[in-house]
C-alpha cells in the first residue's frame, strides 16, 4: 500500500485518485484500561505514573472483529488515536515500551485489512488532569501547577469530581478557557516569547514541553517506519491557543459556558484571590447569566509550594495594598495586535514536529490542524489569497485536517433539520436548503484554505454526530431516522465538496449509560449495546445507512463531482478519465444500501459487479468525461 500526494490529491501506486473515507479509532483510547480511567469514575490522578492505555482501543483478540467491520462498512482509513500520556506516562523520558509494542501489533493487523492509518496523538483541554486527555500528570509537576488542587481552585472542570448535579453534557470544553488549560497551553506554544526566564532545569519551558512530546511521538514513528499502511502523523488533536493573541485580559471569551472568567480572573482565582464569578448555561439555543459565584473562598492556590507564580512574577498582575490582585498589563499576550497563533507559533511547531517524524520516514504525510472554533486564517488580517505564508522552506507533503461540527446538533443533542445557528456569526438558518447550503460553504471554505496552504489536499479530521439525542430515545425504540437523516445531510454536504473524512468515531466498548467513556459524549457509530447479534457483521452498528454509502475510492483520473440520494438510492459520479492508468476504477457500492442488487448505467464503460467485496469495477478505454450512475433494483 502506497498513498502520495500530488497537488490536492492523494494518489495510490496506479496513480489513481483515492478518496478516503475513515473513522476515528476510538474514542476511549483517550483514557486509561488499567485503573479503569473511563471518567464517570472518581479518581484524584495520584496513580498517574502508573496506569496503562494497553487494550484501547480495544484487545488484540477481538482485533480481526473491528478490522473486518471498519472495512465491510467501506472505510479505507484510520484516524488511529493515541496519547502522549499513553506512550510516556511514568516520567520524562520513560517510555511504556509494552504499550508501544501493543500498538505496533494493532497496526500490523490494520495492515492486513488494506487501512491506510495515519497517527494522531490525540488531547482535548490539555490533559485527563483538566478534564480532557492528552498530557501526562508529570507536566504540570514540572511548571509547578498542583492538579490536585484545580477543582477546589476552578482552575479546571472534571467530571470526576462535579457529576452528575454540577456537570451538563458537552461542558468538558469550557476549560479552554479556564486557568490551567490556558496556561500549559501557553507555555506549549508560546514559553520562549510569554515567560522569558522560566526554564525546566537549563531548558526553556516551551523547548522542555514540546521536545518530551516529539520525543514521545518519534517513539511511535520508530515502530511505525517499515509499515505500509501507516500514511502518516497528525500533529496534535485540536491545537489551543491558550492565552496567546489574547487581546484583553480583562475580557472573557462570549461563547464559553459555565463559569465565565476573564484571563484575569482566571489567573487570580488560580493563585488563591477569591473573586465573584458570572455562570453561564446553555438556554434554547443561547448562553444565559443565570447566577454570579463566589470562587475560590478559601483562598487555596494550585502552584506548588516552592514554585512561582510565573503571570505573577511577569508582572501581568500584582497584590496592592489591600492584599486584592491588581491587572497591570491587560494587553500582555496581544504584543500590540501583531501575534497570531497560527503563523508565529503553531507553524514552527507543525515545522520542528514534520522534521523529527521523518527522520524514521521521509515520505510521512503530515495532518495539520489548529482550534476548530476559529479558522486557521481569522485572526491575521494582512493575510491575502494571493500572499501564501506556507513557503517551500515549510513542511512539505502536508494535510489540511481541520475538524467540522454543527454546534446545534452536538451541542443540544437534537436534529432540527429545518435550522441551525452558524456558530461563528451567530446567525440563524431556517429551511432545509439553507442549512445545508451553509454547511456545503462552510466546508468550502475549509478547503479553500488549502489552497492557500501549497494547494494540499483537504481530510476533515473530525466531524460526528451525538447518538444520544433526544434523551437517548432510539436506544429504547430502535428507530435511528433522526441520526440518519443527519448524517446524510453530513456526507451530502462532503461529497458536494469531493472531501476527505475521518468521522468521529468508532468505540469498541462504548455503551449506552457512559458512551465513548468519556466526558458523556456518545459519538460512536457502534456500541456493544446495540449488538444484538454477534454473528452480523453489522450489528451493533448505530444509523449505519447514514454513513454507509458509495463513493469513489479509487479513480482512473480527475473526479468531478459524486452524489448520492439516499431516498431514491441513487449514486452518480462524473470524472475526467485517463487512459494510460490501465487498472479499473473502483466504487465502493454497499449491500445495506443495495440489497436486492443495482443497476449500472456507464456509457462506453465495461464494468464487474463484486456484491462480496462490495465494489465495482470500472474500465473505460478513452479519454474525457465519463459519467457513471447507480440505481437499486
Amino acid at each position: 500500500m502506497t498513498l502520495r500526494i500530488k497537488d490536492d490529491t492523494f494518489r495510490d501506486e496506479k496513480g489513481r485518485s483515492v478518496l478516503l473515507r475513515g473513522v476515528n479509532l476510538g474514542g476511549s483510547t483517550k483514557v486509561p484500561v488499567t485503573p479503569d480511567g473511563a471518567t464517570h469514575i472518581k479518581t484524584d490522578f495520584r496513580d498517574h505514573r502508573d496506569v496503562s492505555f494497553i487494550g484501547h482501543p480495544f484487545p488484540l483478540e477481538e482485533a480481526d472483529e473491528h478490522f473486518s467491520r471498519l472495512k465491510n462498512w467501506g472505510f479505507n482509513c484510520l484516524r488511529f488515536l493515541t496519547t502522549w500520556e499513553a506512550i510516556e506516562h511514568k516520567g520524562p523520558g520513560k517510555y511504556d515500551i509494552e504499550y508501544l509494542k501493543y500498538l505496533r501489533k494493532l497496526l500490523e493487523k490494520a495492515n492486513d485489512y488494506n487501512l491506510y492509518c495515519f497517527i494522531d496523538p490525540h488531547q482535548d483541554v490539555w490533559s485527563r488532569m483538566t478534564g480532557g486527555d492528552g498530557a501526562p500528570g508529570w507536566t504540570f509537576e514540572k511548571v509547578g501547577l498542583d492538579f490536585t488542587k484545580f477543582t477546589e481552585t476552578d482552575a479546571a472542570l472534571l467530571m470526576q469530581e462535579k457529576y452528575p448535579e454540577e456537570y451538563p453534557l458537552m461542558i468538558w470544553s469550557s476549560n479552554y478557557y479556564l486557568f490551567a488549560a490556558s496556561t500549559m497551553f501557553t507555555l506549549f506554544f508560546g514559553g520562549n516569547e510569554f515567560a522569558p526566564g522560566f526554564n525546566i532545569g537549563k531548558t526553556t519551558i516551551q523547548d522542555y514541553l514540546q521536545e518530551h512530546f516529539i520525543n514521545s511521538m518519534k517513539e511511535v514513528a520508530k515502530i511505525c517506519k517499515d509499515l505500509p499502511s501507516v500514511i502518516g502523523y497528525d500533529i496534535w488533536n485540536e491545537p489551543n491557543k491558550g492565552f496567546i493573541g489574547k487581546e484583553n485580559l480583562n475580557h472573557s471569551y462570549d461563547l464559553s459556558w459555565g463559569l465565565r472568567f476573564t484571563g484575569f480572573e482566571a489567573m487570580a482565582t488560580a493563585a488563591g484571590y477569591p473573586m465573584k464569578i458570572p455562570l453561564y448555561e446553555i438556554k434554547g439555543v443561547g448562553m444565559k447569566h443565570t447566577e454570579t459565584r463566589l470562587v475560590n473562598p478559601n483562598r487555596v492556590s494550585c502552584w506548588l509550594p516552592n514554585a512561582k507564580d510565573i503571570w505573577k512574577e511577569l508582572g501581568i498582575y500584582e497584590e496592592d495594598v489591600n492584599g486584592n490582585p491588581k491587572l497591570l498589563k491587560p494587553h500582555y499576550f496581544s504584543k500590540g495586535g501583531k501575534t497570531n497563533f497560527f503563523w508565529n507559533h503553531l507553524k514552527p511547531f507543525i515545522n520542528k514536529y514534520a522534521k523529527a517524524m521523518r527522520t524514521f520516514d521521509n515520505e510521512a504525510i503530515i495532518f495539520i490542524e489548529t482550534d476548530p472554533f476559529e479558522f486557521i486564517f481569522a485572526t491575521d488580517p494582512s493575510f491575502q489569497e494571493d500572499n501564501s505564508k506556507w513557503t517551500k522552506k515549510d513542511a512539505k507533503d502536508i494535510v489540511n485536517a481541520s475538524h467540522w461540527y454543527d454546534g446545534i446538533t452536538l451541542y443540544l443533542r437534537r436534529f432540527m433539520k429545518h435550522f441551525t445557528l452558524d456558530t461563528q456569526t451567530t446567525k440563524p438558518y431556517f429551511f432545509y436548503k439553507n442549512v445545508k447550503n451553509l454547511f456545503i460553504k462552510q466546508l468550502s471554505n475549509i478547503k479553500k484554505y488549502s489552497k492557500l496552504l501549497n494547494n494540499c489536499p483537504t481530510l476533515i479530521g473530525e466531524f460526528g454526530i451525538p447518538f444520544n439525542m433526544y434523551n437517548k430515545k432510539a436506544y429504547r425504540n430502535g428507530n435511528w431516522r433522526k441520526q440518519i437523516d443527519a448524517l446524510t445531510l453530513h456526507l451530502d454536504c462532503m461529497d458536494a465538496n469531493l472531501l476527505n473524512f475521518t468521522i468521529w468515531n468508532y468505540t469498541a466498548d462504548n455503551v449506552n449509560e457512559w458512551g465513548d467513556l468519556w466526558n458523556l459524549e456518545d459519538l460512536s457509530i457502534f456500541s456493544r449495546d446495540q449488538q444484538i447479534n454477534p454473528d452480523d457483521i453489522n450489528s451493533g452498528g448505530r444509523a449505519i445507512e447514514g454513513f454507509c454509502r458509495p463513493f469513489a475510492r479509487n479513480i482512473t483520473g480527475e473526479i468531478i463531482s459524486m452524489a448520492f440520494n439516499r431516498r431514491k438510492k441513487h449514486f452518480v459520479l462524473e470524472y475526467e478519465n485517463n487512459p494510460k492508468i490501465k487498472d479499473p476504477s473502483i466504487i465502493y457500492v454497499p449491500n445495506i444500501q443495495y440489497p436486492n442488487d443495482y443497476l449500472v448505467t456507464a456509457p462506453g464503460a465495461i464494468y464487474i459487479k463484486d456484491r462480496n467485496e462490495q465494489i465495482l469495477e470500472v474500465y473505460f478505454k478513452s479519454k474525457g468525461t465519463h459519467r457513471i450512475e447507480i440505481k437499486g433494483r
